[in-house]
């Protein structure tokens, strides 16, 4: 049986006691502070419109090693075509996302509650955006968590081809300047794998972010 979360505790089961389909807990809310419990323990939001919020511990789980990040020539190319900004437009970066259905899912994942949520973390300086523009109009970018030295991709949203490539890119780039560890992608896609990311089990990544999960960097997200 999947245990319920308890409104008024912030505790989360161990994620290693997720069902086979990596389902940790169900219920609880989505407050600032048991989302970022959620994510320090390896734990992510996932859920239909209609369903309870239902926690996540996939495994196997998607990462992206930031050397192993595959620039190709066409998408260095690309780059060229766009200007980037980070944390200016979280909310339309996060509104385009909930566009974008997720794999595997019927509908879009985004509902109101998750942007309020997530805009809320972007206020806290805990969720982060990387846009995208072309001739001043926002056409791709992608959102997610930042956890210690890990940052939790969520989604990510193109209008014209490569917006959200060349997004994810610069954050590479700038991840890498910061000192970052890895992107955690949390559920395998063939997209994401084709840019370079790898399956890793649950316990893998689990020891990797328990290592860097309370860390402490400098950086300015809204530099550029």
């Amino acid at each position: 049986m999947i245990p319920q979360i308890n409104k008024y505790n912030l505790d989360f089961p161990s994620p290693n006691s997720a069902n086979e389909d990596g389902i940790v807990a169900w219920g609880g809310d989505l407050t600032p502070s048991r989302l970022i419990r959620a994510y320090q323990n390896g734990i992510f939001p996932w859920y239909a419109k209609d369903e309870p919020i239902i926690w996540w511990s996939t495994n196997p789980r998607l990462i992206m090693e930031l050397n192993d990040f595959k620039l190709t020539k066409s998408l260095k190319k690309s780059m060229k075509k766009f200007t980037y900004k980070f944390d200016t437009n979280f909310k339309e970066v996060i509104t385009k996302c909930s566009t974008v259905p997720r794999n595997n899912q019927n509908g879009t994942w985004i509902q109101e509650e998750i942007i309020e949520a997530y805009s809320a973390l972007h206020d806290m300086g805990v969720a982060h955006s990387i846009e995208s523009y072309l001739d001043g109009k926002l056409v791709g970018g992608l959102y997610g968590v930042v956890v210690g030295g890990v940052f939790c991709g969520e989604s990510m949203f193109a209008e014209v081809s490569d917006a959200s490539k060349s997004a994810y890119a610069m954050l590479i780039q700038h991840l890498k300047i910061w000192g970052y560890d890895f992107i955690d992608c949390q559920v395998p896609t063939e997209h994401l794998k084709s840019l370079g990311a790898k399956e890793v089990t649950r316990e893998y990544y689990l020891k990797r972010l328990e290592k860097v999960r309370f860390e402490e960097l400098e950086h300015f997200w809204g530099s550029i």
